[in-house]
């Protein structure tokens, strides 16, 4: 079973009949945005009435089980790489092997690289939290350097038959510690799994380190906090794996991003002699990238924003200037809607471009188009009254009517709570239109969400749950995983109640945010993770906002909605709102993050018990490592940290920018209450709106059954439409829609061989080389560890917008 359209029927045996064409020239090209089941429909397939009278569930078992057979052995992915891959149930059969060589996977060695890898990303990005540039750890480069480090182990240690010759039981220590044993793909998975769990706990990390810096009369202990980070990450561990069968098993739950990382894991481990090709050419693509980023990255920055109408910006009029640079710019932060400006920054782009699904990238299309549609309107009609209170097009930050910046100082100060006087001094603070647009289109998608998951997948999500408990579940990598022990809820269970009285008494003893807000706010985040890890199965919808950032994956963006109900239901208190928002969202965004990793040993035949073993290890070490070096920093820096004065080695940026969100939603029922006027109501008035909007797609599709061809998905349009995209660098959007067009629409459906064989590691390999090169980069000339060195300034490094829009006279 997969899951589909609640209105299409189809099945699995229609993937069995399509899958046979070798190409999808033939199809007519609205077939790619078709609703699927198991397999794609299109004008050429035959009639759907006589398919569905072949199938049952023992012709769905009996063709998974030809499928793991097909695909099984030393041939992997080969036999059938000329195949179009269109659909979750493609990629079971062809994108991703079912072999399995039942080689060890919890073993000393992976468990001691797992650890070395979380204990590195845990401190790199803690540390650099407190730095003037923020450095992240991505997923690829620490599958890169566990492939290193384990190979060396295997090829630099004695083998354990040495031990052997002197002594049996010296022989038995020595495999024990893996010594000079290959070193495989299990432990490869398990590794990495280990050091990408370890920054589940951060964002809780972040707001004690705030209530640490500015709230210090509010301060808790050390084990309050660690009980209330323990909480934040296991719950969401414990919904992604009660919830395995629904968000996990399904063939269509593909989790589409993580495609590049499992070809190259496979790669680097199945037929290394047949692959032999496919590995040189991603060690070319990956050294290429590394040297290539060099420039985007430092040398020559205008290549991250090439925007043609731009050029000649400096013989505009001033106020033409601004026009285009509103409209056109986009490679500087808050610069530009990015329309028709290109980058050839692959730190941006990433491989999502290349690996997330057509109807996917269709809608974000729909999505985008409309965003660069209705951001001039709402700013140049002077919606909300920014531009008649002189505020900028693009920018986050708070402004007071006159235009000037709000003084949240004179507000809250360091206190817990709201000075009401203050407040009727200062007035409310007003944002930009385009804050105000982010906003809105983030609680509409997040509304249609809920409604638009249960309207079109239901049906098919009780299906998958009462397949799941049959085992009649037939997608051959569930099929080829039913031979590990499965995890048992009772597992689950003694997690939960752990997890949930930690925080308890967290909250309890914090004194920040009453018993019932933390109830609420677990169970908002609750009701939304299973809905939330169900899309982004299936479209696979990511963030790209923060390039490279293994955190990034939240599925449609809830963290607007969990800061502002924190703030509505406790106003006044912006570290009751924090609190809030973090247990809320972390939530969400944690059981879609440990509900990918479960996929990944999924697809990579990760015994379940190990899997939780690695993934719960992983987010405990990092929790650890990353609140005690959180709070060493905190205190022994915090003189420094809190100096307005400018330093190049030492920021509190990262942290004074959280607390003034916290102390923005902590006034948000007098910002957005619908007395104010001015629109700003609207922000919570979207989340009926976009309820709603699900319902009239159902009805119009309902109505006119030609529609239902067409996979339009509300929730994913209008987190394009400016709920992803309201601030920071627009400049790689028009490249994200090229490149995902150019992979998708014609190389993956004319040259389906090429592509099957080459796309998804070489989308590995860029984003492998931007990283190894960022990372040099930070440390060597952005400021992570010293005095910045930016690069002489020459036409492609220009003084002011590296786009050269809006040039200084």
């Amino acid at each position: 079973m997969v899951l589909r359209r609640k209105a299409q029927p189809a099945s699995l045996s229609e993937g069995a009949e399509e899958i046979g064409e070798t190409t999808a020239i033939e199809t007519d090209p609205i077939a790619e945005l078709k609703k699927d089941d198991d397999g794609p429909v299109t004008p050429s397939s035959p009639s759907e009435k006589g398919i569905e009278e072949k199938t049952s569930h023992e012709l769905e078992i009996d063709e998974a089980q030809a499928g793991l057979r097909e695909l099984d052995g030393s041939e992997g992915v080969t036999k059938i790489s000329d195949q179009v891959i269109r659909d979750g149930a493609d990629v079971s059969r062809i994108a991703v092997s079912t072999r399995d060589d039942g080689d060890p996977a919890l073993t000393f060695r992976s468990v001691v690289l797992g650890s070395v890898l979380a204990a590195f990303s845990s401190v790199v990005t803690v540390f650099y939290l407190f730095k003037p540039v923020q450095i992240s750890i991505s997923t690829v480069f620490l599958q890169l350097v566990a492939y290193v480090l384990g190979v060396g182990w295997a090829k630099l240690t004695p083998s354990a038959e040495r031990f052997e010759r002197v002594s049996p039981r010296l022989g038995a220590v020595a495999r024990f510690f893996n010594l000079g044993q290959p070193f495989g793909l299990k432990e490869h998975v398990v590794a990495t799994l280990i050091g990408s769990c370890a920054n589940n706990s951060l964002a809780g990390v972040e707001v004690a380190i705030v209530q640490r810096l500015f709230y210090p009369q509010s301060s808790l202990d050390t084990t309050t906090v660690l009980f209330g980070l323990f909480s934040i990450s296991i719950i969401g561990f414990v919904i992604a794996g009660v919830l395995r069968p629904l968000i996990v098993y399904p063939a269509e739950m593909v989790y589409w991003t993580q495609l590049p990382q499992i070809s190259l894991m496979q790669s680097l481990h199945y037929d290394v002699a047949k692959n032999k090709k496919r590995l040189t050419r991603f060690g070319q693509v990956l050294l290429g990238s590394t040297i290539y980023e060099l420039f985007p990255a430092y040398l020559f920055p205008t290549l991250n924003g090439i925007s043609i109408p731009c050029f000649p910006s400096a013989r505009y009029s001033s106020a033409a200037r601004d026009v285009a640079t509103n409209i056109f710019g986009g490679a500087n932060s808050n610069e530009g809607l990015g329309l028709l400006n290109f980058s050839l920054d692959w730190q941006y782009i990433t491989s999502s471009a290349l690996s997330l699904p057509l109807k996917q990238q269709a809608n974000s299309w729909i999505g985008l188009a409309l965003m660069w549609l209705i951001m001039p309107l709402l700013y140049y009609r002077n919606a909300f009254g920014s531009r008649a209170a002189q505020l900028p097009m693009l920018g986050t930050s708070l402004y007071a009517e006159d235009g000037s910046k709000y003084n949240l100082t004179a507000v809250f100060g360091h206190s817990l709570t709201i000075n009401n006087t203050a407040l009727a001094e200062q007035g409310l603070p007003v944002l930009t239109s385009s804050t105000l647009w982010g906003y809105i289109s983030a609680n509409l998608a997040v509304a249609a969400l809920i409604s638009h998951v249960l309207l079109f997948y239901g049906a098919d999500m009780w299906k998958a749950l009462k397949q799941a408990r049959a085992g009649t579940q037939p997608d051959p990598h569930y099929q080829a995983m039913k031979k590990y022990k499965e995890v048992p809820m009772w597992w689950y269970g003694i997690a939960f109640v752990l997890a949930f009285f930690a925080g308890l008494i967290s909250v309890l003893h914090g004194q920040t945010m009453p018993w019932w807000a933390y109830l609420v706010s677990l169970l908002l985040g609750a009701v939304i993770a299973p809905l939330s890890c169900v899309l982004y199965g299936l479209f696979g919808n990511g963030r790209r906002r923060r390039s490279l950032d293994p955190l990034d994956s939240d599925s449609i963006g809830t963290n607007t909605l969990s800061k502002m109900v924190g703030g509505v239901l406790v106003p006044g208190r912006p570290l009751a709102g924090l609190w809030f928002a973090s247990f809320s969202h972390q939530v969400i965004l944690l059981a879609v993050n440990l509900a990918s990793g479960l996929k990944f040993g999924q697809y990579t035949k990760i015994p379940w018990r190990t899997l939780f073993a690695s993934q719960a290890y992983g987010t405990l070490l990092g929790l650890l490592v990353n609140y005690l070096i959180a709070v060493q920093v905190a205190v022994s820096k915090r003189e420094v940290l809190l100096n307005d004065e400018d330093s190049n080695v030492w920021s509190v940026a990262m942290f004074s920018n959280l607390n003034s969100q916290a102390v923005t939603w902590a006034i948000a029922d007098r910002v957005y209450s619908y007395s104010r006027g001015a629109g700003y109501w609207l922000v919570p008035f979207a989340l009926l709106i976009g309820f709603i909007i699900p319902f009239i797609h159902f009805i119009v599709q309902r109505r006119w059954k030609s529609l239902e061809k067409y996979q339009v998905n509300a929730p994913i349009i209008l987190q394009y439409m400016g709920g992803y995209n309201y601030f920071g660098a627009f400049s790689y959007l028009t490249s994200t829609v090229a490149i995902g067009a150019a992979a998708q629409l014609w190389l993956r459906r004319r040259h389906p061989k090429l592509f099957n064989k080459y796309m998804y590691i070489v989308g590995s390999a860029l984003d492998g080389g931007s990283q190894i090169t960022l990372f040099i980069l930070s440390f060597a000339v952005y400021g992570a560890a010293g005095p910045a060195r930016p690069f002489p300034t020459w036409w492609g490094n220009p003084n002011g917008n590296v786009d050269h829009c809006n040039p200084p006279e």
